[in-house]
């Protein structure tokens, strides 16, 4: 017979201090039709059901695009009623535009903003090159925003070494930024070494883990690769390549090792996680009710 002692025993043993509470937030990205429009709602509204600290909304360089982040974040905050942040680059944009944008933002009562450089995808725009830095400085100036950047564990893949990554992190965080949310990792030493390094260089802002809840090898194969993400060796053991089409077994063993990490990173003392949800709300809610339900099955 299925207890509560032996769920807790399954999913709990390792956790302490259960009255602390943890904190979730969420990033979503714009859908492209209406219909999809609907859809993300409705999985914010049941996500909000969990009292995240802020949702966030991600940003395509592309002109034709871009109103779609200030759309949708401007629909999930009205909705929800719970802070929404929209992403923002500074690429392939002029000066001009990019501020007609952030005070559009502010006029608009979307107050948060994830700062992020951005890829460069046409290389011959002609501009004077900004920086993450650079967006978080001019978001300070133009009004009091709150202001989360980028953090890489596994150093960002333009990146020259880990000491000048995590130079440029505690420059953005001297700009003004509030806190910092990682790259998605699998080894969670890589981010605990990561938090103390950024502990040693004065860094006292929360590094906020970033969870992309695992789906199937290929998916995360396609995704390291972008990266410069490493996929540890018992990823590659626990996921049968040949169940890859079986999407109960890969929901399943997901869960399961995202929860694994999760629950490593809490022991840690660890208390907020944000989750990457690729728009999927099944994995998502799967993680958020293991964790919401903690103190209630202690």
């Amino acid at each position: 017979m299925i207890t509560k002692q032996k769920i807790k025993k399954i999913y709990y043993n390792g956790f302490s201090n259960l009255s602390e509470k943890i904190y979730f937030s969420f990033e979503f990205f714009p859908p492209k039709n209406i219909e999809n429009d609907i859809q993300l709602e409705v999985i914010a509204k049941k996500l909000s059901e969990y009292e995240p600290s802020f949702f966030s909304i991600t940003y395509s360089p592309i002109h034709k695009n871009r109103y779609r982040t200030q759309n949708m974040a401007l629909k999930i905050q009205k909705i929800t009623n719970i802070p929404t942040a929209a992403h923002l680059t500074c690429t392939e944009i002029s000066q001009e535009d990019l501020i007609t944008i952030i005070k559009n933002y502010w006029k608009n009562g979307i107050h948060n903003i994830v700062a992020l450089r951005g890829d460069i995808i046409n290389k011959n725009f002609n501009q004077n090159q900004m920086y993450a830095i650079d967006l978080v400085k001019l978001l300070k100036n133009i009004a009091n925003f709150d202001i989360t950047v980028a953090a890489y564990p596994e150093m960002h893949p333009e990146a020259i070494s880990k000491k000048q990554d995590l130079l440029f992190l505690k420059q953005k965080i001297e700009a003004g930024a509030n806190r910092a949310i990682t790259q998605f990792f699998f080894d969670v030493d890589k981010y605990l070494y990561f938090r103390e390094q950024c502990i040693k260089i004065g860094i006292t802002k929360n590094i906020i883990p970033g969870i992309l809840p695992i789906k199937n090898l290929l998916q995360l194969k396609k995704f390291s690769k972008l990266t410069n993400v490493h996929i540890p060796k018992d990823i590659h053991e626990i996921f049968n390549t040949k169940n890859n089409n079986n999407n109960e077994y890969n929901n399943i063993i997901g869960s399961i090792f995202t929860f694994c990490i999760i629950k490593k990173l809490y022991q840690e003392g660890v208390r907020h996680f944000h989750f990457y949800t690729l728009n999927d709300f099944i994995t998502i809610t799967a993680m958020c009710n293991l964790l919401k339900n903690i103190n209630a099955i202690n």
